[in-house]
């Protein structure tokens, strides 16, 4: 783990220091490209951190298997909020509601100014990352603690700081998404557009942590510990928020087509022309229809290194949705700008992952004292 860790930061000191590059000579494009890379990285860590508290509320044998790996991803909110501060310097070549000249003579943006102004939009990121690193602060804690002392208790207690802290990542990320992309384009507005990314960001989650559990079940004792009972329910998860974000996507398209309003229709007319269009088609058939029709194969989600393909298909998707989302309202030149979103997403993804893996070494690989761990490690031999 500690030579992963150490190409992890070498690949992230890197990337940063291209991007870097990239800031200087058009910092437009380096933050749009920084909140790409910001957004699928804290998109991962939020959505295990909404998988652990769902396993709380619901048991099972599948998130026992998984538990440690999405703590862990949630204990990396502090380093993800550190890494907010370059969308923080970034808000006037991001936001237009953040431009005095732009404000001046769009009387939309004024209308919004009560919500969009930087001291309110700041006091909110604020609000949000506290919440956040509150609540995964006290799932690892009680969880650890569990290992420590074998209390049956702290599961109830779990238990019910999850019912509660669902409803507030809820509440803030429904927030965090208008605020962060949707104000992007601040004259367009969707009421499902929270939900939306929500279940875009458990999907990505995931997908992130199958791939990672098929990758540590060649290592002991990830190997003497995950069977193909435990991937079958791993990848009807899958498929689960396969068909959700589906869901969620068609149900925003048949919402803003059925209503034909001229403040809705250019958000998808620019998502339609030229690359985008095609890029559009691309996430139907290989965010959707693929990993759809390849999850009702039994056999394949009891295969670790077919199911493994698939969840790194959906990963790479979540990403490209996100760029679908932002680039298109880039104001720079020619709209991809490939190296750049290569460079901060490899710059944001190498210290995550390097911090990912400080967060995981020493920590035990099962919640030990899990009253259902020994149910969970016979519905593996089943």
């Amino acid at each position: 783990m500690q030579r992963y860790r150490t190409r992890c930061l070498g690949a992230g000191v890197l990337g940063m220091a291209v991007s870097a590059i990239g800031a200087v000579s058009n910092s437009e494009q380096f933050f749009r490209s920084y909140l790409q890379a910001y957004l699928f990285w804290l998109g991962i860590a939020l959505g295990c951190l909404a998988i652990a508290m769902l396993h709380h509320l619901s048991g099972g044998a599948w998130g026992l298997i998984i538990r440690r790996l999405l703590e862990t991803a949630a204990r990396t909110l502090p380093v993800l909020a550190v890494l907010f501060l370059p969308i923080v310097l970034g808000l006037p070549s991001l936001y237009e509601w953040a431009q005095p000249a732009a404000l001046a003579h769009d009387k939309i943006l004024q209308h919004k100014t009560p919500y969009l102004n930087v001291p309110f939009f700041l006091t909110r990121a604020l609000i949000y990352f506290a919440a956040w690193i509150l609540i995964a602060r006290f799932l690892s804690k009680w969880s650890l603690q569990q290992d420590r002392t074998a209390d049956p208790s702290l599961s109830r207690r779990l238990e019910l700081l999850s019912g509660p802290g669902l409803v507030v990542y809820g509440a803030t990320m429904t927030f965090a998404s208008i605020d962060w992309v949707m104000s992007l384009e601040a004259h367009w507005f969707s009421t499902i557009y929270g939900l939306s990314f929500m279940v875009g960001q458990v999907l990505g989650a995931f997908a992130f942590v199958i791939a990672l559990v098929i990758w540590l079940s060649s290592r002991k004792p990830f190997s003497e510990l995950i069977s193909p009972s435990h991937l079958h329910d791993l990848g009807k998860l899958l498929l689960t928020f396969v068909m959700l974000w589906a869901y969620m996507a068609f149900s925003q398209f048949l919402i803003m087509y059925s209503g034909n309003l001229p403040e809705e229709i250019p958000w998808y007319l620019r998502r339609e022309d030229g690359v985008w269009g095609w890029i559009a088609i691309v996430l139907i058939l290989f965010h959707f229809v693929l990993p759809f029709l390849l999850l009702l194969s039994r056999d394949l989600k009891r295969s670790g290194g077919k199911l493994l393909k698939v969840a790194l298909l959906v990963v790479f998707m979540r990403y490209l949705e996100l760029s679908w989302l932002i680039s298109p309202t880039s104001r720079s030149p020619g709209g991809l700008h490939l190296w750049l979103d290569l460079a901060t997403m490899t710059g944001v993804g190498g210290l995550w992952l390097a911090f990912f893996a400080t967060q995981l070494k020493g920590k035990p690989v099962l919640p030990l004292h899990d009253p259902f761990l020994e149910a969970a490690l016979e519905h593996g031999k089943e």
